[in-house]
């Protein structure tokens, strides 16, 4: 047996030992979850859920966010903290999603570090490769 079909054996019993566990922000998409982490900081998962619904049924796109004023992305989710920067962050990540990734959220982890740097975000990209929405880059090790 090859080293890497070793591997792949052993990462199938460690996912089956050690199942990843649910997310608990409500999302359907990268998109959406990237979102539901943004507006996650300094408010409880519950109240992001409660949020999200009514922001995701006028915007769940990178397009459809980008294209709301920020005065209306913050009355969406005023009740989460530090809301008005939220707003701002969440229309400038949109913006770029749509003008520089064709709306899609990268897949490579360093383009998905540069988008996080710049929405002052932190523990993003932990959070987004443990639920394996990207690859690992060589800073992250691939469970």
């Amino acid at each position: 047996m090859k080293r890497a079909e070793k591997a792949r054996k052993i990462e199938a019993i460690l996912d089956e030992l050690i199942p990843r566990p649910p997310i608990p922000l409500d999302h359907d998409d990268p998109f959406t979850l990237l979102v539901a982490v943004v507006l996650s900081a300094q408010t409880t998962d519950e109240q992001v859920n409660k949020v999200t619904p009514a922001l995701f049924a006028k915007a769940s796109t990178p397009e459809a966010l980008a294209s709301l004023r920020v005065e209306k992305i913050h009355e969406l989710i005023r009740t989460c903290g530090l809301a008005p920067q939220k707003a701002r962050n969440l229309k400038g990540l949109s913006e770029r999603l749509r003008d520089e990734h064709d709306s899609i959220v990268p897949a490579k982890i360093e383009e998905l570090e540069e988008l996080v740097e710049l929405a002052g975000l932190v523990g993003l990209v932990e959070l987004v490769g443990l639920v394996g929405l990207v690859e690992p880059g060589p800073r992250q090790k691939k469970r």
